[in-house]
């Protein structure tokens, strides 16, 4: 349970860790003359290069930190919507027993 439990942080960390390190190639590269880099468009050009490498990356190498993120966000939504249902059916009993006390003062 402890591996699940902080799955979102852990797939998140590791696509960050995943970007970063596409990153961090891209700028050697352009240190190094093999992408064209000129001032701060070129930057913006490595970012965008980074992150169109690093997406395909991670869904490829990522897929099972994924399926535990997805497991465990849909488990949380699972459990809000029972305690709305429950507060919801409390809610509904208390209604009722509030109209029927009140149908019995009237009769």
């Amino acid at each position: 349970m402890s591996s699940k439990k902080h799955a979102t942080l852990r797939y998140t960390s590791m696509r960050l860790s995943i970007f970063l390190s596409c990153l961090l190639l891209a700028m050697l590269l352009g240190r190094f003359g093999v992408i064209p880099v000129t001032g701060s468009t070129g930057v913006v050009f490595l970012v965008l290069i980074a992150g169109l490498v690093s997406a395909p990356l991670s869904y490829i190498l990522l897929s099972k930190q994924r399926d535990e993120m997805s497991a465990q966000l849909a488990e949380k939504v699972a459990n809000r919507r029972s305690r709305s249902a429950e507060v919801a059916a409390e809610e509904d009993a208390a209604d009722d027993a509030a109209r029927a006390a009140a149908a019995q003062g009237q009769g």
